[in-house]
């Protein structure tokens, strides 16, 4: 037991042991991460202020000719001093903190600090660098503006020979253009002054200067001609032509003044005269779009005077053509108010309708005033020939509408007429078909005819003179005479339709019973059955003896109806 005991006690010491020793080895390694970044840090702090810097900047002290250069140059040994002899010490004094507060094994407050020396170590790099590159641009500066103004010296002398070679496509704007040459070569002399005085701040105002100039100047090369051309040649030649042209058709007797020609013509000749100007101060702006735009509505202005002649003859024309539709329905109109009474006499016309060819004519009359007052303006030629014709269609198109109107009324009163016609022509067609029944009937003297039929017959009677009662009213009221025609004609044709079927059943009996004698004398049964079928016809019971027959001799002879039919 105490073995086991001793054994367990050893056990624990050995694991607290082992857990001391880890902890202190990772202590150890931790403290010699911290002491790594620490150099490092310390290491980048001393290259803010290395060679470069100092070098550049004494370089720039052998340059200085001008107080602008001396100027910056005080401002760049400020900034280096500042950041040698105040940031580096203060940099310095976190590094020994933090190294500090590792050896006493304060990582906590160690990462901190470590963390803050990082930021400010940042901070200085951004501002050295800014610093040197600064520093640079005046040390390289002279390869580099010497490559810059060959560039620029090319592309000037390349300008300079086109102007040349094209001087007269630049017309009086030319000596204005010479006079910016001269500009641009006097900015070139003040570069190369500068450079012998080493007067690098302005060296690069004037590197930007001449760039700016010679830029714009190429473009004023490539755009004045087009603009000459089109301000000094083009757009005149089209102001005198279009003068010339307005001015001929207003003495043809063309109204022309909506389209404002004297005043558009004056104002593009002011806009020129500014294009022009600010040309001579080497300015286009919009020019070219102006122009263009000032040739389109020259171009447009003889499409207006093209289509005022169109139109000219278009409404001459379309005047007339008008005219004749417009008197021709005038005529129509009156022709009905003539016959308004006799046809409210004959037809029971409603006031609506009455209205409706008031309201016509109101609006008939006012179309004869408007036309009236475009073949006045045509003729005294106030108005532009495209709006009469704009204004001629529109009047055609009210009287197409009203023609519309006046058709649906008159097809009212035709077909009231034409109602009244074929009232009477079906009168007497039906009237002809009640006669034809009579005489059919006559001819096959029927020995019974049923009440049925002369009662149907007086109700087709009846619905005739019902017909001939509407037609002697005045005025006639069509919708009833419709329906008094219609009634009498179905009962016509159905009495018309019973006469045919009554006869043909009589016809057929009286047949049947005839050919059924043959039969008597050899069958007992078939004579019995035709005399009970001639006692049936006798009495004027027609379907029911052609049954009976029928079925007697169907007996003998199967097929016996058909024979019969």
């Amino acid at each position: 037991m105490d073995s086991v005991l001793l054994i367990t006690i050893s056990a624990f010491v050995v694991a607290i042991i082992l857990i001391i020793i880890t902890v202190v080895v990772i202590k150890s390694s931790q403290s010699k991460r911290y002491k790594k970044e620490i150099e490092e840090l310390d290491i980048e702090k001393n290259s803010l202020i290395g060679v470069p810097v100092l070098s550049e900047i004494t370089k720039v002290k052998e340059l200085i000719k001008t107080d602008n250069l001396k100027e910056k140059l005080d401002d760049w040994d400020n900034t280096f001093k500042s950041i040698r002899d105040e940031k580096i010490p203060e940099l310095t004094d976190l590094i020994s903190d933090a190294d500090f507060l590792i050896d006493r094994k304060d990582y906590k407050q160690a990462i901190k600090k470590i963390a803050n020396i990082e930021i400010e170590i940042k901070s200085l790099k951004k501002k050295t660098d800014h610093l040197l590159e600064e520093v640079r641009l005046v040390t390289t500066s002279e390869e580099r503006n010497r490559s810059l103004i060959t560039k620029l010296k090319i592309i000037y002398r390349e300008g300079q020979s086109k102007f040349e070679r094209t001087i007269k496509d630049y017309g009086e704007i030319g000596e204005f253009i010479e006079k910016e040459f001269d500009n641009i070569d006097s900015i070139f002399a003040q570069f190369e002054k500068a450079m012998d005085n080493n007067d690098y701040v302005s060296i690069e105002k004037k590197i930007v200067l001449i760039e700016e100039r010679i830029n714009k100047l190429i473009k004023l090369l490539d755009d004045i001609p087009t603009v000459v051309l089109m301000a000094t040649v083009i757009v005149p030649n089209k102001i005198d032509e279009a003068t010339t042209y307005y001015f001929r058709m207003k003495r043809d007797g063309y109204p022309l003044d909506y389209l404002n020609v004297e005043y558009n013509i004056k104002e593009i000749k002011e806009k020129i005269v500014k294009i022009i100007d600010n040309l001579k101060n080497l300015e286009i702006g919009d020019s070219i779009i102006e122009l263009k735009t000032f040739i389109q509505y020259f171009n447009d202005l003889y499409n207006d005077f093209d289509k005022e002649k169109e139109c000219k003859d278009l409404f001459r024309q379309n005047i007339k053509d008008l005219g004749y539709r417009i008197d021709n329905i005038n005529k129509v109109v009156r022709d009905i108010y003539l016959q308004i009474d006799d046809i409210k006499y004959n037809y029971n016309l409603s006031n609506d309708d009455i209205n409706k060819f008031s309201l016509l004519n109101k609006n008939l009359e006012k179309i004869n005033k408007d036309y009236k007052i475009l073949v006045d303006q045509g003729k005294m030629k106030t108005f532009a020939y495209s709006k009469l014709v704009d204004e001629l269609d529109g009047l055609s198109m009210k009287l197409s509408r009203l023609q519309d109107d006046l058709d649906y009324q008159l097809r009212s009163i035709t077909s009231m007429k034409d109602d009244e016609t074929r009232a009477r022509e079906q009168l007497a067609s039906i009237e002809d078909l009640v006669k034809k029944s009579k005489y059919k009937l006559k001819d096959c003297k029927i020995p019974v005819i049923p009440n049925s039929y002369y009662i149907e017959l007086s109700e087709a009677q009846d619905a005739i003179r019902e017909i001939v009662k509407e037609l002697d009213k005045k005025p006639i009221v069509i919708k009833i005479l419709n329906i008094r025609v219609d009634t009498a004609r179905d009962l016509v044709f159905k009495i018309y339709n019973k006469t045919n079927d009554m006869i043909k059943l009589v016809n057929m009996s009286e047949q049947m019973i005839v050919y059924g004698n043959r039969y008597r004398s050899s069958y007992e049964e078939i004579d019995i059955a035709l005399s009970k079928a001639e006692e049936l016809f006798r009495r004027g019971k027609y379907k029911e003896s052609l049954d009976l027959t029928v079925k007697s001799l169907s007996f003998i002879d199967k097929n016996i109806m058909e024979k019969i039919q």
